[in-house]
């Protein structure tokens, strides 16, 4: 371990929707926190919170030992970890980095082996919620990576998430999200279905999301969508064009088993039909849209 710093000091990167909540969180919890983010104003907003703001993703990592990731994509956690400006250089042994965004698990174990010969613990601990259970501390967590890594910094992941689960080695943290994410595509685009159709039947939208909900076809991304669609406010969420790695991550896959599965490839073929018309800004109850299109009806509140 370094010493030349408390061990409590923490280290976080990325400072968006979730990252943000999840870095106040941690200060909550009484732990001293070095933030980064390449917008200044996330930073401003941190700094605000009483957090001090480092100058780059090197300055955190020659400061801290623990160190979150909350980035966007597996090309953003490349370039945080290896690129210039990056962790690597600065990294000793006994540091650890837990990555709680959703990246791809066969880069989660290169990055694993690369850095474990310089004897740093990387953690996959994708994270599943919306922005308000960042906010409130709320989230799951799945995580990998070495065992003894996870119980050193489970009071850390406490900070964030009410739900931790350790599903073993590395990538299977970010393995277990993507079935999680998968699970949740499909119910969206189910309900991209459903509800225009039964608006197509003559069915009243709202009665029929009521009467969903409390049914035996309800589900948290209907619980989470169809309220949305029916105030035709499409914004709150993750939009669909950042999402779309989990599609391509499980279609990858798929193709690398050698495995079809009817029901995902279904799911995968709506959301893509909906960033191909363009409604990629949109959060996932933006499939409704396809649908409605198709069947010339529009999902909405009675006036």
């Amino acid at each position: 371990m370094n010493g030349s710093h408390a061990p409590s000091q923490v280290g976080f990167i990325g400072l968006g929707e979730m990252g943000g909540g999840m870095a106040r969180n941690v200060m909550k919890a009484q732990f001293p926190l070095l933030a980064y983010d390449t917008c200044g104003k996330a930073l401003d907003r941190i700094a605000a919170s009483g957090a001090r703001c480092a100058e780059n993703a090197a300055h955190v990592a020659g400061t801290c030992e623990r160190i979150i990731l909350m980035l966007p994509d597996t090309r953003v956690v490349e370039t945080v970890l290896f690129g210039d400006e990056g962790l690597e250089p600065q990294l000793k042994a006994g540091h650890i980095i837990i990555d709680c965004g959703t990246t791809h698990p066969d880069f989660t174990r290169e990055a694993s082996q690369i850095l474990g010969n310089l004897g740093v613990h990387f953690l996959d601990a994708p994270c599943s919620g919306m922005s308000s259970r960042a906010a409130d501390g709320t989230l799951s967590l799945m995580v990998g990576g070495n065992k003894g890594a996870f119980c050193a910094v489970e009071p850390l992941l406490n900070a964030v998430g009410s739900s931790i689960y350790y599903m073993g080695g590395s990538g299977n943290g970010q393995l277990a999200k993507i079935v999680n994410n998968t699970l949740f595509n499909v119910s969206c685009a189910a309900l991209a279905e459903m509800l225009p159709l039964a608006v197509r039947l003559g069915l009243n939208a709202e009665k029929t999301c009521e009467a969903v909900m409390t049914g035996s076809g309800q589900s948290y991304g209907f619980d989470t969508f169809a309220p949305l669609v029916l105030e035709r406010n499409f914004g709150p969420g993750y939009p669909m064009a950042n999402a779309r790695k989990d599609i391509d991550a499980i279609t990858g896959i798929l193709e690398k088993e050698g495995v079809s599965l009817p029901v995902v490839a279904a799911a995968a073929n709506t959301f893509r039909a909906a960033l191909d018309r363009g409604l990629g800004n949109l959060n996932k109850g933006g499939m409704t849209r396809v649908w409605e299109e198709v069947l010339g009806v529009e999902v909405r509140k009675d006036p």
